[in-house]
């Protein structure tokens, strides 16, 4: 398996596996489309045998902080083809965006996703770094991040995704989905 950046003729490739790995959430693959053509996001796909598997975005966000809005970067959507995971590339293809996120200067790099995955691949609560959901529907848990040597601690707020992300409702959880999360979280 190969992780290298994603190239503008992978599109459709990337498309499919998002929307696949997302089928219960038929939003994700357009959002990515979406989030796409917004400038200066990084992208990374996990190719084996020819054939993209997987797929990880990095879309600049900011963190209210009180001093200044502060430049971070959101990973979403993470994104494997369901025949392929349970293999390490979602880690692998984790581990390359995280050290793509240190490279472009980030403070962090923020997600919302199972504590018990990334927990393993390196995040932590993002309220460690001060750091608070967009929305109360993002169960804390699940709101993580890793920080790097450009973080400082005044770097403290709530974070503010573009408005891509609101477009789509692709922040927090609703419903039957969020209840269910809140509880097994016990939260």
């Amino acid at each position: 398996m190969t992780v290298r950046e994603q190239r503008p003729d992978d599109a459709d490739a990337v498309f499919g596996v998002v929307a696949r790995a997302f089928a219960d959430e038929p939003e994700v693959a357009p959002l990515d489309a979406d989030l796409a053509r917004l400038p200066d996001t990084s992208a990374f796909v996990a190719e084996l045998e020819g054939t993209v598997v997987g797929h990880v975005r990095l879309t600049w966000c900011w963190i209210d902080a009180e001093e200044r809005l502060v430049d971070a970067l959101v990973l979403s959507p993470l994104s494997v083809a369901p025949e392929h995971q349970r293999r390490g590339i979602g880690a692998a293809l984790v581990a390359h965006a995280v050290q793509r996120a240190e490279e472009l200067g980030a403070p962090a790099v923020f997600l919302e996703g199972d504590p018990a995955y990334y927990g393993r691949i390196g995040f932590r609560p993002a309220a460690e770094l001060g750091v608070t959901p967009a929305s109360p529907r993002v169960p804390s848990a699940a709101f993580q991040a890793v920080g790097f040597a450009a973080h400082e601690p005044w770097m403290r707020g709530g974070i503010v995704y573009p408005d891509v992300f609101w477009r789509h409702d692709a922040v927090g959880l609703r419903g039957a989905t969020l209840a269910e999360v809140r509880a097994a979280l016990g939260s």
